[in-house]
């Protein structure tokens, strides 16, 4: 079994409004395109208990997981020493990191920039191609600016580097058909009886919001439960009444 794959975006900003978040419909199209799925995504504000409690779970779990956000140098980043309490770790100063920093800065990689090298004792390095300030990894949680432009082949980087092995290994598949004259309360005990015959697959619905009162219904898992779950389904929906398309 694949490990499970989540994110956290990280920032006030993002939950204020200032700035819209970019990465996770950008992250399910990194995966999607290399076969793998994002389990969970998760926004938290700059709330140092909030992240290291998160963070610090994510990692017992065992999970693969991108963080957004808060590895700068100012005093509202909070990310580098949170990830470092949550691991279990003090904070050190990366020479890896400070090379990059210095090779790109020189002289005015001190006194401020250099501190982007302060990292969880033991992590290793991202590689920024834009402006070589290094992110960090540690307990597979892969830590990266808040700028998609940098974070975006960060990720990329990482899920070339570390888990080509995963991609395209996953007999995952998602169908679904459209019902129409039905809405979702019609469909419930149809969905709880699919639940019960197809335990290890996963069932969605989503409302149209049109006059027909239509509902896309829908299976996802290992492909043959998936085939079957759907031909049971669309029997189902036919012996309600409910007229149905494939999508």
């Amino acid at each position: 079994m694949n490990p499970t794959i989540g994110i956290y975006i990280i920032g006030d900003e993002i939950l204020s409004g200032k700035r819209q978040d970019k990465h996770l419909t950008k992250v399910i199209e990194l995966l999607t395109a290399r076969g793998l799925q994002l389990a969970w995504a998760n926004y938290l504000g700059d709330i140092p208990e909030q992240i290291t409690s998160s963070l610090k779970a994510s990692m017992a779990q065992g999970d693969i997981v991108f963080s957004f956000g808060g590895i700068g140098a100012t005093p509202d980043d909070f990310t580098r020493q949170c990830a470092a309490d949550a691991a279990g770790v003090s904070i050190e100063r990366h020479a890896g990191a400070v090379t990059e920093i210095e090779a790109q800065y020189g002289e005015s990689a001190y006194p401020k920039r250099v501190l982007m090298a302060d990292f969880p004792k033991g992590c290793d390095l991202i590689p920024n191609p834009i402006n070589r300030v290094a992110g960090f990894s540690i307990h597979q949680h892969y830590f990266v600016p808040g700028f998609p432009e940098m974070a975006h082949p960060m990720v990329e980087w990482v899920l070339e580097t570390y888990y080509s092995h995963l991609f395209h290994t996953q007999n995952y598949v998602e169908d679904s058909i459209l019902v129409s004259e039905a809405g979702e309360s019609d469909l419930i005990d149809l969905m709880n009886h699919m639940l019960s015959q197809y335990p290890m697959l996963k069932l969605f619905s989503l409302p149209k919001s049109n006059q027909r009162r239509t509902t896309e219904l829908g299976m996802k898992g290992e492909s043959e439960q998936v085939k079957l779950a759907m031909d049971a389904l669309k029997s189902g929906v036919t012996a309600l009444g409910y007229p149905w398309a494939n999508i």
